[in-house]
Formats: structure tokens, C-alpha cells, sequence
């Protein structure tokens, strides 16, 4: 598909960390790639964009990597020249000189709203609505990522099962990734684990029914993730990567090096199971087609846990009423709802059901996939509405 608009601009200010710019710079490379769209990338915070992608330099304030222009977000902007189409990712809003800029021009640019995933479901009533500038003749939209055919979707590159089944098959691929991450392969019978989560997560007491468990699991945490709970459970230092992994029990924690993108999914397809945060991780980890366990953003009013049953109510549709509860209550443990089963004997039961979801997990993929793509919605939408 060929983009109709020459030039699109994207903007993200970084509240979450890794959640908002994973998202904005994974949409900015399908446009680019995929769509042959001018992309920019404007971002107030580069130095968590250059976690998760090697090539960028926190201290340029222009570059262009991966077919991205990425500018710095500064008040003001250097440049004011409105684009064809604006991406204001997750409602950061738009620098005043900018929609001043957008209003000066003979077409209005096309102004899409990306809101934050939700499996909630109103938001299939709000995707698409209109949302008119209080002020300027500015026509916006809201675009909701989200889980049915009635919403924006879910950002999935062409091509990704069957890259990811290929490197499932790949043992010199796998063999790879590992000397990368500085851990040993996989050993037999060993349960392997990726983990990905915010500081409040009930990480030593998830720890400690691991360590006491009756299978050997290998958990690999990304450096500076969950750092001060794994140094008040070991009672000492969180290692480096590539150093000796904590040890107890049955558990052995490697703490590896932030990887890019495409380096974090072979991780999640390589993973037994994936504990993963936010939005970006989180779509990423249901193409992996693993079990997976997801913690959300925490937020005072506790609007996150109703986010997180609407999820659950559909992804478990389908599964043994059995899995369905095991599935809830850790998934409730692991994001401390009030009332909650404890966070080891939620898993006790959660890992039982493994080879349920593991099926499970390759029925929903391709169930999502069915689903419209988001990158391509928002190219289809911007040229209709030319």
C-alpha cells in the first residue's frame, strides 16, 4: 500500500518509560517501511528511545535511523512546518506554534488522536470519532488500538509469524541471541522466563515460590528493571549482565543487557513464558504465542485492574473454566488487586495450566491477526479522507 500523504509527523512525550516511544517508534518504522511514508519522530525524552534501539543518540537533535527521521521535542519547535498527517500519540497534545502552523495551511493536515490499548468495550464506539480544535478549523480523530474488528488494532509487521516460526526452527539464531544476552542456553526440563515489570510488582514473593518450587527456572530481567526488590531479596546488589545470576533453590536470575525491538521479540519467542508491562511489551507478547502474564500501569483510582479484567474476559474466552481461573487470579495477584490470592499460590496453579495456554496462546495470535492492523488503518483512514 502507498501512503498518499508525502510527510507525516508523530509526536510522543515519554511518560511511561518504554510503553509510549516503543509504540510511537514501532509505528513510525512500519510507516516508513512498510507504507513509504516521510516519518517524523518528534520525542521530548531521546535517551529512552536509545534503550531500546542501539542507533540512537540521546544527544543529536536530528538523526535518521531505520528509515525514521528523529527530531528532539523542543518549546518551541525548531521547524513549524505542519505535516500532511499528525500523530498525537497517547493525547501529549502539539506544541502551540505547531497547530498554529496546521491552521496556516491551504488543506488542514489529517490529525489523529492515539489513544492508550484498551480491551475495554467502549472504545469501539470512540474509534474514529470526530474530536474538532475548541479553537482553529482543525479536524482530529481518535484512533483506539484495541482487540475487535470495531477498533484501530494492533501494530503487527508484515511478514512477523513467519519470521517468528523460522527463528523457532533456528537453532544457530537462538544459539545467538543468547551469547548476545550474556546467559547460558537452555538446559533440559528447565522453564525459562522473561520478565518485564513495574516496581511495585510482588517480584521476591514470585521469587521465593520459584526458588522452593519443584522445576528449575531461569528468569531473565533486563538491566535496572526491578533492581532495588532484587537486591532486598538477594540482600545484595543486583548483578550486571554477563555476570554470575543470583541463585536459590530451584531459580537462577541473569540480569541481561536492554535489547532493540526486533531482539526483544526473539527473546518473547524464545521464552517458555513471558511476564511483560505496559503496551508495546505486552501486544509484542501475544504474537510471541507463549503464556504470558501481564502488568499494567498502575493507576491511583484503580481504573487499571478494570482494564485488566476487560483483557481477561477475552482472552480466556474459550479456555477450560479451570485455566480461565487460573489465568485471573494470578494474573490479580501479579497486579496486587486488593483481596488477591498470594502472588506464589496463584502461581502454583498458573503453572500447571502452561500447556493449555501455550495452545491457547497460537489460537489467539491468529485470532488478532484476522483483525485490521493499525499502521495500515491509519494509512487507509488519512487518504480517505483526502
Amino acid at each position: 500500500m502507498t501512503a498518499v500523504s508525502s510527510r507525516w509527523d508523530i509526536f510522543c512525550k515519554v511518560v511511561d518509560n518504554f510503553g509510549d516511544v516503543g509504540v510511537s517508534w514501532r509505528l513510525a518504522r512500519i510507516l516508513a517501511g512498510e507504507h513509504g511514508v516521510l516519518v517524523t519522530l518528534w520525542l521530548d525524552r531521546l535517551e529512552a528511545l536509545a534503550r531500546v534501539e542501539p542507533r540512537i543518540s540521546a544527544a543529536a537533535a536530528a538523526q535518521r535511523v531505520q528509515g525514521v527521521t528523529v527530531r528532539r521535542w523542543t518549546d518551541p519547535l525548531p521547524d513549524d512546518v505542519a505535516a500532511d498527517v499528525v500523530i498525537e500519540a497517547f493525547g501529549c497534545g502539539l506544541p502551540e506554534s505547531y497547530v498554529q502552523a496546521m491552521a496556516a495551511r491551504a488543506a488542514p493536515p489529517r490529525w489523529f488522536i492515539l489513544e492508550y490499548l484498551s480491551a475495554e468495550p467502549w472504545i469501539d464506539g470512540a474509534h474514529g470519532l470526530a474530536s474538532p480544535h475548541p479553537r482553529l478549523p482543525l479536524p482530529r480523530r481518535f484512533w483506539f488500538p484495541g482487540f475487535t474488528a470495531g477498533s484501530g488494532g494492533l501494530l503487527r509487521e508484515r511478514g512477523l509469524f513467519a519470521t517468528r516460526d523460522a527463528f523457532r526452527h533456528d537453532a544457530p539464531a537462538a544459539a545467538s541471541l543468547w551469547a548476545s544476552l550474556r546467559v547460558p542456553a537452555p538446559g533440559a526440563n528447565e522453564t525459562r522466563v522473561s520478565l518485564f515489570c513495574y516496581p511495585d510488582a510482588p517480584l521476591p514473593a514470585l521469587l521465593d515460590a520459584w526458588a522452593a518450587g519443584e522445576d528449575a527456572v531461569v528468569c531473565l530481567i533486563a538491566q535496572g528493571v526491578a533492581a532495588p526488590a532484587l537486591e532486598r531479596w538477594s540482600g545484595r546488589a543486583a548483578p550486571q549482565p554477563g555476570s554470575a545470576p543470583l541463585a536459590r533453590g530451584r531459580l537462577s536470575v541473569h540480569v541481561v543487557p536492554f535489547v532493540a525491538q526486533d531482539d526483544y521479540d526473539r527473546l518473547l519467542w524464545a521464552c517458555d513464558i513471558n511476564f511483560v508491562r505496559g503496551e508495546d511489551s505486552f501486544v509484542r507478547a501475544q504474537w510471541a504465542a507463549r503464556p504470558l502474564v501481564w502488568q499494567l500501569y498502575p493507576q491511583g483510582s484503580g481504573a487499571h485492574l478494570a482494564k485488566l479484567d476487560a483483557f481477561v474476559d477475552r482472552y480466556t474466552a474459550g479456555l477450560a473454566s479451570a485455566a480461565d481461573g487460573a489465568v485471573r487470579r494470578f494474573w490479580q495477584a501479579w497486579n496486587r488487586r486488593p483481596h488477591a490470592d498470594p502472588v506464589g499460590t496463584a502461581w502454583v496453579e498458573f503453572a500447571r495450566i502452561r500447556p493449555d495456554l501455550l495452545e491457547h496462546g497460537r489460537a489467539w495470535a491468529a485470532h488478532l491477526a484476522a483483525l485490521p492492523e493499525l499502521a495500515a488503518g491509519l494509512v487507509k483512514a488519512a487518504r480517505d479522507a483526502v
